[in-house]
């Protein structure tokens, strides 16, 4: 979560900021201490199919009395795993109306349940208060730094981008959440940022870890302190300007959390904000901590700081003398696949632009590659495109659709979750930018290629889930017919619009592409030219009223954009 862009974006809209993530690898079975799906790995329990009528412009039942009408509305930053049920969702504290602040319990970290990924209701989250470790720690490291002492009551909190897994440690199956909170006070002073700049950067932000057996109660115990942002530069935390963010003070910004479970049964946190990269942290399966001691989060070099916070895994720019310290990345989320280390990440800014890129490794320590080969891990912009701001004929269409979470249902297909945004001037409402729904969509796994058709990468379906449940074989005869085609090439700030597309009985199309196309039924690859997309039922939500139609989603090796498509006569 980027935090300036919207905290100035807060100053324009009705709330105030105070400012996706799992996945559950398939069955692992590692000493005692995993990350796992339903041990039964059952499907959903029996489903009537029934099309969903909650609205995408909430702004009417926004209010905190309406929250059991709320639906996946108000969803920020989310995270995603089944427990004892249900799939239980936790998010960043953000609210339209600032809504959430209303709660009696459990007002940070808010949270959603739902036993069929349509349907979802509040639950509280773990934190009530800033837990005092916090506001210790944070004394402690100013005491190192020479720095005056901050009281609690002048302290600016904000509470961000948890993620949360169901693991099996020593025998006990439980929910473990990683959270951030950000302390928005000047380092040099100790006063809020909303005071008068005196020449410093912001403090830092600090990650801390809870557990819970009884989530549906909204019970947790908090462990404390896990690690924090932490800086290369020594104590040299100056800044020229209160509007420069080039040179920022912080090598890691200790936000956005993302845990996994290797199959060997290691433990690991994967973080990081819009400063230098992410930082891969091992982390003790029991206590939740890390495996070594951290230090003070200063060091006169990024080689120190990296041997005690974390080995540097990703970054958008890369080191040289051009190296700019802020660059718009963050939100990693990692998960495990047929080999593969999957790493999502959001890219620029979120109230527009925010859109969702993945590289791979066949080592959680990288190095990770995008699908052309780019490495990460040093530097480079990452395809393919896995989600992005568009726009279908009908409807308003979707900006900010991004930090994400990577998960599994009870049968094993994988899913996508992140909040989109509507975009501003929707209904005449200035603030419709800062409306926040819920997204759930399946991931398709796509060939990189026809020449590569076992190089499958995750794309996300362009309609969000609903439970369809026709499952009926999609045929050639099926695909024949218009359809509404997006090519979701990277644009800041741009939604990309779709035009029509016509397939054609005879293998060719019209409109928005024109050529040959043929489709191999089994395995649901319809191949437009020579890019393959991969081919489902889902429910077309722009439609009124709301239908079952057909969606595709894929990509190319050297595309460098998504294709996007819905059937729509």
């Amino acid at each position: 979560m980027k935090k300036t862009l919207f905290f100035l974006l807060a100053l324009a809209a009705p709330f105030v900021f105070v400012a996706c993530e799992d996945d559950e690898p398939e069955g692992i079975k590692t000493g005692g201490n995993k990350q796992e799906v339903d041990p039964n790995n059952e499907v959903d329990a029996e489903y009537t199919f029934k099309v969903p009528t909650y609205q995408d412009d909430y702004s009417s039942i926004a209010g905190w009395a309406n929250k059991d009408k709320w639906n996946l509305a108000n969803v920020h930053d989310p995270s995603v795993a089944y427990y004892d049920g249900y799939y239980y969702m936790y998010g960043t504290d953000a609210s339209y109306g600032n809504e959430h602040e209303k709660a009696g319990r459990g007002k940070h970290f808010q949270g959603k349940r739902s036993k069929d990924l349509v349907n979802w209701e509040w639950v509280a989250g773990p934190l009530n208060d800033a837990p005092s470790w916090v506001v210790t720690k944070l004394n402690e490291i100013r005491a190192t730094m020479n720095l005056d002492p901050i009281e609690k009551s002048n302290i600016a909190f904000g509470y961000w981008a948890p993620v949360v897994r169901r693991i099996t440690v020593d025998g006990t199956t439980k929910l473990r959440m990683y959270y951030s909170i950000v302390i928005d006070n000047y380092i040099k002073s100790g006063k809020k940022a909303t005071e008068a700049f005196d020449g410093s950067w912001t403090e830092r932000a600090f990650i801390g870890v809870c557990e819970s057996t009884d989530p549906a109660n909204g019970n947790w115990k908090d462990l404390g302190f896990v690690t924090c942002s932490s800086s290369d530069k020594g104590k040299d935390y100056s800044r020229a300007r209160s509007n420069s963010w080039a040179d920022a003070y912080f090598y890691y910004n200790a936000i956005d959390p993302t845990y996994i479970v290797t199959p060997e049964g290691d433990h690991y946190l994967i973080h990081g904000s819009w400063h230098s990269g992410f930082a891969l942290l091992k982390i003790d399966p029991s206590t939740g901590k890390p495996d070594h001691e951290l230090g003070d989060p200063f060091a006169n070099s990024a080689a120190d700081l990296e041997a005690r916070y974390g080995k540097r895994v990703a970054t958008r720019i890369p080191t040289g003398k051009s190296y700019c310290r802020w660059q718009g990345s963050e939100a990693p989320e990692v998960i495990y696949k047929d080999g593969y280390y999957y790493l999502f990440m959001a890219y620029d800014g979120l109230d527009v632009p925010y859109n969702t890129r993945v590289a791979r490794a066949t080592s959680i320590e990288g190095p990770y590659r995008d699908i052309k080969g780019t490495d990460i891990t040093t530097g480079g912009d990452c395809f393919p495109i896995v989600t992005h701001p568009y726009k279908f004929s009908k409807g308003y269409g979707w900006v900010g659709i991004s930090h994400m979470c990577a998960f599994q249902n009870r049968s094993g297909e994988w899913f996508y979750m992140s909040q989109g945004r509507l975009p501003a001037n929707v209904g005449g409402n200035a603030y419709s930018n800062a409306i926040m729904m819920g997204h759930v969509r399946r991931l398709v796994w796509c060939p990189a290629s026809p020449d590569e058709l076992n190089n499958l990468w995750p794309i996300a379906l362009p309609e969000r889930y609903a439970h369809v449940t026709d499952q009926t074989k999609i045929t050639k005869a099926d695909l024949v017919g218009t359809w509404e085609h997006i090519n979701l090439g990277y644009q800041a700030s741009v939604q990309q619009q779709s035009k029509e597309l016509v397939l054609n009985e005879d293998g060719s199309m019209s409109g928005a592409l024109t050529g040959e196309w043929s489709y191999d039924a089994d395995k649901k690859y319809l191949k437009l030219n020579n890019v393959i997309v991969c081919v489902e039922r889902e429910l077309d939500w722009e439609a009124s009223p709301r239908k079952v139609t057909l969606v595709y989603a894929g990509t190319g090796k050297n595309l460098n954009m998504t294709y996007w498509g819905k059937k729509v006569n």
